[in-house]
């Protein structure tokens, strides 16, 4: 069943507990630090039921109408469709909600896709496959917004933390099985989007040491479980003293939360891995699923560029900078490494990879040096979009209510404003601009985009994971084949001349 914005809003008042510092919020929907951001989410429920949309972001399966996002693809024609449907959605927040409805659940989809790997390894104690599918098909039928919290918290590795008692970890950890489940307690990181979310999937993209057992858990339940609260970062919202002065802090913080868990019970029907710390990372990668979720942060990512090459582009013309050569050679290098991203995304379904149940996935590796390029090139943009945007934004009014003065909004249009740019005009394309570039908001996302898949060496490392060195190797072997020892020639001596 497809969910409109509106019965997403009235669900994100279903008791969930929130902390921003020592506060407690009642109603995230409501609430100044997170409402013009849940509504921004509740947007994105929306696109579904235009018509210009509704055939991309929609699919059918045994006579029902499921969200895109949950399509187990069988083609690449099924792969292109989940390509658009990630771009539209991405698009509609300008890349800037990274984990939007779709990201989650493409995990979900892509590890439902060869769910047999979850009963492999030491996993055998119960059918987690078929926990995996059933939830898969619940979270697809309820057209859920999943979160997830799947790194370590700081200090979990260290095994004298607690003292003496040795009981105690800041890592979530099982501490009880029952009958009906797991209890679980302890803290997760870092549930980016799970303030406006249905549930939280928890898990460990990050190896374990083979000892950590009681880590070893992965499991999704509903936000609003008894025991589990939210812990906001500080939210950028409150900061925007307008939609015009501050048009993407205003609406599109997604926020970040870590998730405390204080005596869970979760149902084994719920549960995907137990007691399996090499699995309980691997179930990963070896499925469909990171690919699949990283598909989608290339894809976004590819949406917010699409914004900073327009802006860039932008600026240049309010300044009048247009015309100077370095900065068309600015301006063509941003569109070169926009088509470059572009080619990568279309490239990884154009030459997908058959997974030989039925199934096909996006190419991993094409998807991997699409994520890596990402990473290692999002500073550079920035550095290079603010040297165009040198002090411009410093030389402009503290904010747009000096429009409400007559008499200085007839001196800042006369000034301020040129023969083609009106004043209003350029002071809001350098408020965008600051708000993406400068503002605490776009420092979030200047962090976010260098550290979302990990460390440099993390994202580097699925490369090195996935290349086919035999195969890169062999390539050596075949030219060195070509030729052999009776190949070599002694240089001739070198002639001596006589005084």
């Amino acid at each position: 069943m497809l969910k409109s914005g509106k019965e997403h809003l009235q669900k994100l008042r279903d008791g969930r507990v929130v902390y921003v510092g020592g506060e407690l919020v009642s109603d995230v929907t409501s609430h100044p630090a997170f409402r013009n951001g849940a509504r921004s989410l509740a947007g994105i429920f929306d696109l579904k039921f235009d018509s210009k949309h509704r055939e991309t972001l929609t699919f059918q399966e045994d006579g029902e109408v499921y969200s895109t996002h949950y399509l187990r693809p069988k083609t690449r024609d099924d792969l292109l469709k989940r390509m658009n449907a990630h771009k539209i959605i991405s698009d509609s927040t300008y890349g800037l909600f990274g984990r939007s409805p779709d990201h989650v659940s493409s995990f979900v989809t892509g590890m439902e896709m060869q769910a047999d790997v979850l009963d492999g390894g030491t996993n055998k104690d119960r059918s987690y496959a078929k926990n995996l599918r059933d939830y898969y098909r619940y979270a697809r039928d309820n057209d859920l917004y999943i979160a997830y919290a799947v790194v370590p918290a700081p200090g979990a590795r260290d095994q004298s933390f607690g003292g003496k008692r040795g009981d105690r970890t800041p890592e979530l950890r099982v501490i009880e099985e029952t009958d009906e489940g797991v209890v679980v307690s302890g803290m997760k990181l870092l549930a980016t989007g799970s303030i406006f979310a249905d549930e939280v999937w928890v898990g460990n993209l990050q190896p374990l040491a083979p000892d950590r057992k009681k880590e070893a858990i992965t499991f999704a339940i509903p936000i609003n479980t008894p025991g589990v609260t939210l812990w906001s970062r500080k939210p950028m919202e409150p900061t925007a003293a307008s939609e015009f002065d501050n048009p993407l802090s205003y609406r599109f913080d997604e926020t970040d939360a870590i998730v405390m868990f204080d005596n869970v019970k979760v149902p084994w029907g719920r549960v995907f891995c137990h007691e399996d710390p090499i699995l309980s990372r691997d179930m990963y990668y070896k499925t469909a699923s990171h690919c699949f979720g990283n598909h989608q942060a290339n894809i976004r990512f590819w949406s917010k560029l699409r914004l900073m090459v327009g802006l860039a582009s932008e600026v240049a013309r309010v300044s009048q900078t247009d015309r100077i050569p370095a900065v068309r050679e600015q301006l063509g290098r941003f569109a070169a490494l926009e088509g470059m991203l572009a080619g990568m995304i279309h490239g990884q379904c154009m030459n997908h990879e058959n997974l030989g149940n039925g199934y096909v996935s996006i190419n991993r590796r094409y998807m991997y040096g699409a994520l890596t390029w990402c990473t290692e090139n999002y500073a550079e943009i920035v550095d290079k979009m603010r040297e165009l945007m040198g002090g411009g934004v410093f030389m402009l009014p503290a904010d747009i209510s000096i429009m409400k003065n007559e008499a200085l909004k007839d001196t800042f249009e006369a000034y301020w404003g040129t023969g083609t740019v009106s004043a209003t005009h350029r002071l809001k394309v350098f408020k965008l601009a600051w708000d993406l570039l400068g503002s605490e908001f776009g420092s979030r996302h200047w962090q976010y985009e260098r550290f979302y898949a990990g460390p440099p060496y993390v994202v580097r490392d699925h490369s090195f994971r996935e290349a086919p060195w035999e195969e890169l190797r062999g390539r050596v072997e075949e030219l060195m084949e070509t030729y052999d020892i009776s190949s070599h020639s002694s240089p001739a001596a070198p002639q001596v001349r006589s005084a």
